[in-house]
């Protein structure tokens, strides 16, 4: 009886150990499952900028296998993405009809090479930070809009962009210096208009060129010397002679121009200055001739000088000494001219004009001191200013102009004489005058009193112009020209007539104006835009200094435009001199302005929460008529922020509830960090940016009245998920 005892012993212990192992099993491939999906294969900042993409993009079906949810590009085979490891290199996603916009988040794509998003219904502009190791970027066959963005400058690997069958404007921009590697460059079918850039001059590895159906003007000069195998500048506005190489090209196509018949002319022949005479008269020159006639006079000469000579030789003597007099006396007299008055004459910025404006080519450098971070090529003409330092040495200042000059007779036509029927604004240093011009261009003209200028600010306005006129951005108002003739001080800007955010909210008596919620958030984005190019793309960072509401103005679509972006260049004013236009700025101003007259980025952000708070409640930044507790809306309203209750209360009252609860939290929460006293605890702009993103992304799922679209009336449902974050 032991034995079968045993066995029915052992093998118990046998099934009891054979289902423990398979216990141990089931066990470690539940963990497993558990953690492997959790350590994505993707790099996790390629997972988030494809994530954002896609959101960007509407969630199309079309992508398949991408989602927003945390699956990974690489090995799930997100439709397009290829890779190389853990790094997205490519994304193709051409010709699937997408929708939205390119996100804005493409710029952490660090290994990223080939971009192709060409051939689908993309609207918006193209962002500004851009993967910036791209080999090839094609974004044509879209609706985009705007300019192209000055990190393209920084590419310096890029080999293929192709911008084609878009809307871009108005011009191409100066963003090629440093792109040596580039070789196809297609601008085709879009809007551009002006001069071909001079850094097109630095395309020293271009093959083909594509320029056809846009409004380019001027010449092609600058595509001399340039490799190229095919060009297309047909249909533009292009004019003067043709290089005589271009008619070389295999492919060179032109019609549809104003281009002088037939190729440029040769120049002239060099013609050497006549031998001068020599105590040698029977030696000649290498490559030269003697004449019969020269050997007689020679040889007469040997007799000896006549009178007639021995007088020649004295008057010539004099008239000389006469001159040289004259010489020696200008030099002085310029010098103390240049000493004295240190001011540029009028005469060395306008070379003349026959239609009240004129381009100014010699000045069309890249700046080394300029706002953007460009590096220059050898300039060929540069204009300089003479000016005295505060030491009072002589230092001559390289100050490339690319705005376009205008006289101030066709400043004074389009504006009536500056008529005060014209006047549409004024400010701390001047007035601003609606222009309009012979054809039909309206532009807005900012005359700047030279009271409000220091001489050493007048020095430095032609610098300030090249600097303010190399931003570009959607939401900056560009400055387009400039009039520096006869002591005049004169800013051209683009015009925006839909009025300022300031009127919109404090002066706006027509009720079908209300700026709807979805509209205020989208102003807010904007702007937050506007300011992170100024402080993080530009460099060194642009400090706007005079941020407000009455300076963001809005367009027929109401999309906001910021104004007197690098005007803080022309402020008279020291550090902690409180000036007029810190006065007409009270209320927005940031706290350490006033204890120690430093302004910074981060001043800014303080006065950015500040308007923000302005849309959020439609109350002005102070306000004397509300009781005294109320006239301040930073204090009055920041220990409200967090409150539900209260915020609800808080709301501008012309919004009629119409907004929902969740965003309204979310944009509290932002302004509450801006607004800190502290400027070390408020966000970078491109924080406040991602965290404005996200919550329009949050309310495009919210359907909306066609009304809506225009920024009127708004649908109330609360049904948003998600939390705020930054």
């Amino acid at each position: 009886m032991k034995l079968p005892i045993m066995g029915f012993i052992n093998k118990a212990f046998s099934l009891s150990m054979t289902h423990l192992f398979l216990t141990e099993l089931i066990l470690l491939g539940l963990v497993i499952s558990v953690f492997i999906p959790a350590q994505c294969f993707t790099d996790s900042t390629d997972v988030q900028a494809l994530q954002v993409l896609y959101t960007s993009l509407n969630s199309p079906t079309e992508l398949t296998n991408w989602n927003s949810d945390g699956n990974d590009p690489c090995e799930e085979s997100w439709k397009g993405v290829a890779c190389e490891g853990s790094a997205v290199v490519s994304i193709d996603v051409s010709g699937l009809g997408l929708s939205g916009t390119m996100g804005y988040l493409l710029n952490d794509l660090m290994s990223l090479k080939t971009l192709d998003l060409s051939n689908n219904n993309i609207h918006d502009t193209i962002p500004y930070q851009l993967p910036p190791n791209l080999t090839s970027l094609n974004v044509a066959g879209n609706n985009l809009s705007g300019s192209l963005p000055y990190s393209i400058s920084t590419m310096v690997t890029l080999t293929y962009l192709n911008v084609s069958y878009n809307s871009l404007s108005p011009s191409v921009g100066d963003v090629f210096a440093n792109l040596t590697d580039l070789g196809t460059l297609d601008l085709s079918f879009n809007n551009f208009s002006g001069d071909l850039p001079v850094s097109f001059s630095s395309l020293t590895n271009l093959s083909a060129l594509y320029m056809q159906n846009n409004q380019f003007s001027g010449s092609l000069n600058v595509l001399s010397g340039l490799p190229l195998n095919t060009l297309n500048v047909a249909n533009n506005n292009l004019s003067g002679w043709i290089p005589q190489e271009l008619f070389s090209l295999p492919t060179f196509i032109y019609d549809g121009n104003s281009f002088a018949n037939g190729p440029a002319p040769l120049p002239l022949p060099y013609s050497p200055p006549p031998p001068s005479r020599s105590r040698h008269k029977h030696k000649t020159r290498p490559g030269t001739r003697k004449s019969p006639d020269s050997n007689a006079q020679s040889s007469d000469s040997d007799k000896g000088p006549s009178a007639g000579q021995i007088v020649g030789i004295v008057l010539g003597s004099l008239l000389l000494l006469v001159l040289v007099l004259l010489a020696v006396v200008f030099c002085i007299h310029k010098n103390k001219q240049k000493v004295s008055g240190a001011r540029a004459s009028k005469g060395s910025f306008s070379a003349g004009s026959n239609d009240g404006h004129t381009e100014i080519q010699e000045q069309r450098v890249k700046s080394v001191a300029a706002v953007i971070d460009l590096k220059p090529p050898p300039a060929e003409k540069v204009t300089t200013v003479d000016r005295i330092s505060k030491n009072g040495s002589l230092n001559r200042m390289k100050s490339p102009i690319t705005a376009t000059s205008y006289t101030v007779a066709a400043l004074q036509t389009a504006t009536n004489s500056f008529s005060q029927e014209y006047l549409i604004g004024e400010g701390s240093l001047g007035r601003v005058y609606k222009a309009e011009f012979p054809n039909g261009k309206a532009m807005a003209i900012k005359k700047i009193d030279n009271a409000a200028l220091s001489l050493q600010e007048e020095d430095d306005f032609l610098e300030a112009v090249s600097n303010m006129s190399r931003l570009r951005h959607p939401n900056i108002v560009t400055l387009a020209g400039y009039c520096a003739e006869h002591g005049q001080r004169l800013l051209v800007y683009e015009y925006v007539g839909n009025g300022s955010l300031h009127d919109m909210l404090h002066f706006s008596d027509d009720g079908g104006k209300t700026l709807s919620w979805n509209a205020r958030v989208r102003v807010a984005l904007g702007t937050a835009r506007a300011l992170e190019y100024l402080h993080e793309v530009c460099l060194p960072s642009v400090v706007h200094r005079n941020f407000k509401s009455a300076n963001i103005l809005l367009d027929d679509e109401l999309n906001p435009h910021l104004s007197d972006c690098g005007l803080a260049a022309l402020n008279p004013n020291t550090e902690r001199q409180v000036s007029t236009q810190v006065v007409g700025s009270f209320g927005y101003s940031a706290p350490e302005f006033a204890l120690s007259g430093i302004y910074t980025v981060k001043s800014d952000v303080y006065s950015f929460g500040v308007v923000m708070l302005e849309l959020l409640t439609g109350r002005k930044p102070l306000d004397s008529t509300r009781v005294r507790s109320e006239q301040s809306l930073v204090r009055w309203a920041t220990p409200q922020l967090h409150d539900i209750d209260a915020l609800a209360k808080m709301v501008d009252p012309t919004l009629n509830g119409m907004y929902p609860a969740k965003s309204l939290s979310r944009f509290a929460d932002i302004i509450a960090l801006c607004v800190q006293p502290e400027p070390e605890f408020r966000p970078p702009m491109s924080e406040v940016v991602q965290a404005l993103v996200r919550l329009v992304q949050r309310a495009s799922v919210v359907k909306r009245r066609p009304s809506d679209e225009l920024g009127f009336g708004y649908k109330t449902p609360d049904h948003e998920a998600g939390d705020f974050s930054f």
